[in-house]
């Protein structure tokens, strides 16, 4: 039976996390949200003891798993994507992974989630130009020295880290171009590990089809020409 996974339509978002590892993974699944709607995804979230705080979230027969780190986790006990020895870091990592997401959605939200950009565009590009020179490079400096001289953070196999790290590169490209096209040089590890990543089989047919939903001004990765700096 596939999974069932929720999450918005019409941006990749967080739900592309685990999206791509299941891509990558061969899993049989359907994109509930993408195909059913908004006001279906609110109600199924009304179903169930053990309701989410928000999605994206996986329906696994009767259980419901949110929140990115934990999905992958739970995935990768489940089908093992990774060494056994390996799982407790891995899952730090994917923790990592989602604290730089939401430091990177907050660039343009950094008074308030529920405002629209327009109503903090000051106080954005403050956030932004912070990001940019200090986060940024501390992020992707941290991850580059965890992969180190491997193929994979996980050695000789990839795992939903390396997919997750594949979409973060692809998300900070799109929102921050000129800055990643000046600081790229510098994690040239980290690099190569998307561009493998990018030739997965079942990453590589995923990026092919209809079904990968572009970046957008409705999502993490938002790319306004004003937030962005060399």
């Amino acid at each position: 039976m596939p999974y069932d996974l929720w999450y918005w339509p019409g941006l990749p978002g967080r739900g592309e996390f685990v999206r791509l590892a299941l891509e990558a993974a061969g899993l049989a699944y359907r994109d509930r949200g993408v195909e059913e709607g908004a006001e279906a995804l609110l109600a199924d979230m009304r179903k169930g003891g053990r309701l989410p705080f928000a999605p994206p979230y996986l329906r696994a027969g009767g259980q419901m798993i949110a929140q990115v780190a934990n999905i992958l986790h739970w995935l990768t006990e489940r089908h093992d994507l990774a060494p056994a020895g390996d799982r407790v870091w891995l899952n730090q990592l994917q923790l990592t992974i989602s604290d730089m997401v939401a430091e990177a959605h907050n660039v343009h939200h950094p008074v308030a989630t529920g405002a629209y950009y327009h109503e903090q565009k000051p106080e954005a590009a403050r956030a932004a130009a912070q990001f940019r020179a200090e986060r940024l490079p501390k992020f992707l400096g941290y991850f580059e020295d965890a992969l180190g001289d491997r193929e994979w953070m996980a050695g000789g196999r990839w795992s939903p880290v390396d997919t997750s790290l594949f979409q973060l590169i692809a998300g900070l490209r799109y929102m921050f171009p000129r800055r990643m096209a000046a600081v790229e040089g510098d994690y040239p590890a980290l690099i190569a590990l998307h561009d493998r990543a990018e030739t997965l089989p079942g990453i590589a047919a995923y990026l092919d089809s209809d079904r990968r939903q572009a970046f957008n001004e409705d999502g993490i990765f938002r790319h306004y020409p004003e937030l962005d700096a060399e």
